[in-house]
């Protein structure tokens, strides 16, 4: 397919805060026919056939008339949908990259193994010099809950299931999950969440999905459970979860993600004895593995075909 501007191909890379030079040398390794321009310095916006973003700068899209597909450096496209003048009629291409799933799967095992094998409790007794065994039940008998099937859902699941956990799932619809235990839809809620000592929020943020992490929810879990959200930080009401944790029905939170990124200095979160915080690394696109996944989709495109991992705007994912 030949574009207006000749057989160059030209991606935008408008990523503020993430350094380009992390990126550019895979897509000179992988695309070496691809001209890259780096935000704000976009030359002629008209010759720009794709856009790399997350959370795109204010007035981008208006101006890239010539644009063909906008691809999301992070699986949430969140930030990317949100734009008042997101063009209607442009794909937009959510990450998945199987380092994402990887690295989603190494933090979601070790904080779950954190509190399975109450390492809380461990640390505790050290501050307190207090030589006190702990016995941690077997892995079949611990119950974890993951809300969000998707890819990186499926992916933690499967590998908590591998190690032996009692490994339960929630989806807006019912998919298959073979050797698991499934939920599905709004109305299976309370019983997913009754099940679930250990809880892991996964989802993409959507107007469905805002606040589900709330009072009611820590309310329906076990007593003593934990919480670990590596969502979006728009998943949790903070002040519910505040109050189950002095209220003793929450034990313990990991929250990598956040209302408001940095997370402030004042912010309570920050020194609760019994929340860890995580600066938003749970899982990181690494480009080594996600360009070649970019590099399909533009291939694609050029030749015509269905592209991978588009958007369903409607579903907010």
């Amino acid at each position: 397919m030949s574009l207006d501007h000749g057989d160059r191909r030209v991606l935008l890379y408008a990523c503020p805060g993430v350094p380009a030079e992390i990126w550019t040398p895979d897509f000179a390794r992988v695309l070496p026919e691809l001209e890259i321009r780096i935000w704000p310095e976009i030359g002629d916006p008209a010759e720009i056939d794709y856009a790399f973003v997350w959370h795109p700068p204010a007035g981008l899209f208006p101006r890239l008339t010539g644009l063909r597909v906008i691809f999301s450096l992070g699986a949430g496209v969140e930030s990317v949908l949100a734009d008042p003048e997101l063009p209607p009629d442009i794909p937009v291409i959510r990450m998945v990259d199987p380092s994402l799933a990887q690295g989603m799967a190494e933090f979601v095992l070790m904080q779950v193994l954190h509190y399975h094998r109450r390492m809380p409790e461990v640390a505790a007794n050290q501050r307190a010099r207090l030589w006190q065994p702990l016995r941690p039940p077997v892995a079949q008998d611990r119950r974890v809950g993951i809300l969000g099937f998707g890819q990186l859902g499926a992916h933690c699941a499967e590998t908590l299931a591998r190690l032996g956990f009692d490994v339960a799932v929630w989806s807006r619809t019912p998919r298959p999950a073979p050797g698991l235990t499934s939920f599905a839809g709004r109305d299976a809620l309370p019983a997913f969440f009754a099940r679930s000592e250990i809880l892991v929020c996964l989802l993409p943020l959507t107007p469905d999905t805002a606040g589900i992490l709330d009072a009611a929810a820590f309310a329906a879990m076990p007593h003593g459970g934990f919480v670990i959200n590596a969502g979006r930080g728009g998943h949790l009401v903070e002040a519910d979860l505040l109050a189950a944790l002095d209220q003793g029905r929450i034990a313990g939170a990991t929250l990598d993600v956040f209302n408001v990124e940095p997370l402030p200095a004042d912010h309570p979160f920050w020194v609760h004895d019994r929340i860890t915080v995580v600066p938003h690394i749970a899982a990181l696109t690494q480009p080594r593995t996600a360009v070649p996944v970019i590099a399909e989709n533009i291939r694609r495109d050029q030749s015509g075909l269905p592209l991978l991992h588009a958007v369903d705007r409607a579903r907010g994912y």
